[in-house]
């Protein structure tokens, strides 16, 4: 490919750029196989008691998307995109036969050190391509579109998979699913993707972008991390974001057992949550291209905050699903703008390790999150475990309010 036959723009590469969502869509639904009946297996199948112990399988699955996630950006600004992609998916394919067929729990642990793996960079890398294609424009559109693929797909597979499970049982039938997606998304990845890295040296070239050389990784690591107000604020809201899904993704389960739902009304109430989330990026994130990144990332912190607080002093399914909804509506608003306000501030030739870094914060959250609301759990009850997490999301929301400034240019030239 060479320089003149690239063009920035979400337009001029529709078909490449649609492509990604599709592959991005069976990404979320390897991670969906799990949201509504992993607790319930460690509980029926396992005999795992403790709370601690039964989100174990979400501390390691953070634990190792975090690492990936950054290890994912500098590979990709190495090596390129597509390999890291097709790594991911490779690193995907054992998974589903993993679940189906695990002798033990450690197993099931196992099973996610992979996925975490294959996760950060499949999803770290459809996510860098797409910032590639789409050049300063549209961005947080672009990054609606992804989230939305990703997380309806989350959405219909624990759906799914929670109907499978009502029906056959929780083993193996419901995990025939992922076999489907991970050589779907393999094929996909090898055969029909392209490089986009060319893209990335145009919009360099474009912005006389020479500065960013210069950036070591440590000096990348530091200012996405600590030294940028905006960077750093971006990554400690995308730290509480997924400390909250990691909560809803372990306790909300069982809390909803424990309140005497059925394991269809679990799987449907598993899958309002990154449903709503989902369908509703088309919409913010296309939205923060009109009226900033800030806004929408402060609120919607808050309006997660609400929606676990009302799910927690709730005690029925209509109340539960209000509180998933407004937990969707509340993620959905703050998941691609903080994705578009990384690109925004990041220099074309090092964005792709900067996204790694906030990625890296934002997935420890998983871990985080699991691990605090196992052991308060454990210690005092889920309802108070889930109330402290609650608190947690408000109070991100109030350091994203002090700390950050606006980071939308409303005046950039279009690219040539």
């Amino acid at each position: 490919m060479t320089t003149h036959s690239i063009q920035l723009g979400l337009r001029e590469n529709f078909a490449q750029f649609s492509l990604l969502v599709v592959v991005n869509a069976f990404v979320g639904a390897m991670v969906g196989l799990e949201r509504s009946i992993l607790p319930a297996v460690a509980e029926q199948e396992f005999h795992v008691a403790a709370r601690a112990a039964i989100l174990s399988f979400i501390v390691v699955f953070g634990l190792t998307k975090a690492a990936t996630n950054y290890f994912a950006g500098r590979l990709c600004d190495r090596f390129g995109r597509k390999h890291v992609l097709v790594a991911g998916w490779l690193a995907a394919v054992p998974v589903p036969f993993i679940l189906m067929w695990a002798p033990n729990w450690e197993w099931v642990v196992a099973a996610n050190v992979l996925l975490g793996a294959s996760q950060g960079l499949t999803w770290s890398t459809t996510v860098i391509m797409k910032i590639d294609l789409v050049g300063p424009q549209k961005r947080g559109l672009a990054m609606g579109l992804n989230e939305f693929a990703g997380y309806l797909a989350v959405a219909g597979s624990a759906l799914a998979t929670g109907w499978l499970a009502a029906r056959y049982g929780l083993r193996p039938q419901p995990f025939y699913l992922g076999v489907v997606y991970g050589v779907a998304g393999l094929l996909l990845s090898t055969l029909v993707v392209r490089e986009t890295k060319h893209h990335v040296a145009h919009e360099a070239r474009l912005n006389n972008d020479a500065s960013a050389e210069s950036l070591s990784q440590r000096e990348i690591f530091l200012r996405t991390s600590v030294g940028d107000r905006n960077l750093s604020s971006v990554s400690q809201a995308g730290l509480v974001n997924n400390l909250n899904d990691g909560m809803a993704w372990g306790l909300f389960p069982l809390f909803y057992a424990a309140a005497g739902m059925t394991i269809e009304q679990i799987g449907l109430l598993v899958a309002i949550y990154p449903g709503v989330w989902g369908v509703a990026q088309l919409f913010t994130g296309a939205w923060s291209d009109t009226v900033g990144r800030k806004g929408l990332i402060v609120w919607g912190m808050w309006v997660q905050a609400g929606g676990i607080a009302v799910t927690v002093a709730s005690s029925g399914f209509s109340g539960y699903a209000f509180g998933a909804v407004l937990l969707g509506l509340g993620t959905a608003m703050v998941y691609p703008t903080l994705l578009a306000a990384i690109g925004d501030v990041a220099q074309p030739l090092w964005r792709a390790s900067a996204v790694g870094v906030y990625r890296l914060w934002r997935d420890l959250g998983y871990a985080i999150g699991a691990l605090l609301a196992g052991v308060v759990a454990d210690a005092f009850g889920v309802k108070p475990a889930i109330w402290l997490v609650a608190a947690i999301t408000f109070a991100s929301g109030l350091v994203a309010a002090v700390r950050m400034t606006e980071t939308l240019r409303r005046n950039v030239a279009r690219p040539l």
